[in-house]
């Protein structure tokens, strides 16, 4: 009696120790330390999944207004809990539709596209219509805008204006100016003629029209010339900051004097310049990448939920020039 006692008693206390070993692989987070440490490791993996997935196809990096642009898109969606692919196509619209592709097979939920070429990127357009992705087109507008949701960009037309006006006060008798442009881009001509329109029937004479379009080396070795041969320019109007760099730089080597120089974007380099009085630079139109970016999200949000938002939309433009660089800083963009 007493032996089968025992063995009962040994027996109950193998089970016990045998449940309470297979315990650390069973139960609930709560009770299980080991499930609960995974959890933990895996969590940052998880939530970098989490959310939307947009993407960012821009048309060039290398300009500090498509970086910036980018970075505002970034800390609105990431605020969300939403997530960017970003892809730059370095100026070339070949590359840009293979990215387009590929932010497709990515399975983004939609596109923010600055196009590299506003006509050569259709391709791409199609594929993602194809694919039922909407686009939010920003900074220059596509040639075929039935392939777009919403267009959301500067007012550039008023941007060139604001330039041309504050050149007619500086020299009220007219002058002699060279056009720096790039044809084939909607924002630069529509900031070209909105320039235009404001020194027209003022006395201004256009002694060059140069297309930035060509290359770097090829503007710098045009200015070059222009600027040997002619000394009675008295204004350079640019399409952009990176055109205007350039322009500062030849002008730098060639100790013109008495010029004025303007552009159009309000990069922190340009208002270095302007901040610098014995720099040519007069005055920019300055555009918002940062304001563009976060009604770019708000729109994006507003199409996926199927809310109402505006198909157009022109962020405000205003003149930078000496007189006011203080207020807006030289270290960002506004």
């Amino acid at each position: 009696m007493e032996k089968r006692v025992l063995l009962l008693f040994l027996t109950a206390a193998f089970a016990g120790l045998l449940l309470s070993g297979c315990k650390k692989n069973v139960g609930t987070p709560e009770d299980n330390a080991v499930v609960e440490t995974d959890e933990e490791e895996s969590g940052p993996e998880e939530e970098q999944e989490s959310g939307l997935l947009f993407g960012y196809s821009s048309a060039d990096m290398s300009d500090t207004f498509y970086e910036t642009l980018k970075e505002s898109i970034k800390t609105s969606l990431e605020e969300q809990g939403n997530r960017i692919m970003v892809k730059d196509a370095e100026g070339s619209v070949d590359t840009q539709i293979t990215q387009i592709s590929e932010l497709i097979e990515a399975g983004v939920d939609a596109v923010f596209l600055c196009p590299a070429d506003a006509e050569a990127i259709a391709p791409a357009l199609e594929e993602l219509q194809e694919a039922d992705i909407p686009v939010i087109n920003l900074d220059t507008r596509v040639a075929d805008t039935a392939y777009v949701d919403a267009y959301i960009g500067s007012d550039n037309q008023n941007a060139g204006y604001v330039c041309g006006s504050d050149l007619v006060e500086q020299r009220a008798d007219g002058g002699r100016i060279v056009i720096v442009e790039k044809p084939s881009v909607s924002s630069i001509n529509d900031r070209i003629t909105g320039f235009e329109e404001a020194i027209y029937n003022d006395g201004f004479e256009v002694a060059a029209r140069i297309n930035a379009g060509m290359g770097e080396e090829s503007l710098e070795s045009e200015l070059r010339e222009l600027f040997a041969e002619d000394s009675q320019i008295d204004a350079v109007m640019c399409g952009n900051d990176p055109m205007a760099v350039q322009v500062l730089s030849v002008l730098e080597e060639t100790e013109y004097e008495d010029i004025l120089v303007y552009s159009v974007d309000g990069s922190p380099r340009i208002k270095t310049a302007l901040a610098d009085l014995s720099s040519p630079m007069q005055a920019v139109g300055a555009q918002s990448p940062i304001n563009i970016g976060k009604k770019a999200v708000e729109t994006a949000m507003a199409i996926l939920d199927g809310g109402a938002y505006e198909e157009e939309i022109y962020e405000e433009t205003f003149l930078i020039d000496r007189g006011n660089v203080g207020m807006y800083g030289t270290d960002g963009w506004q």
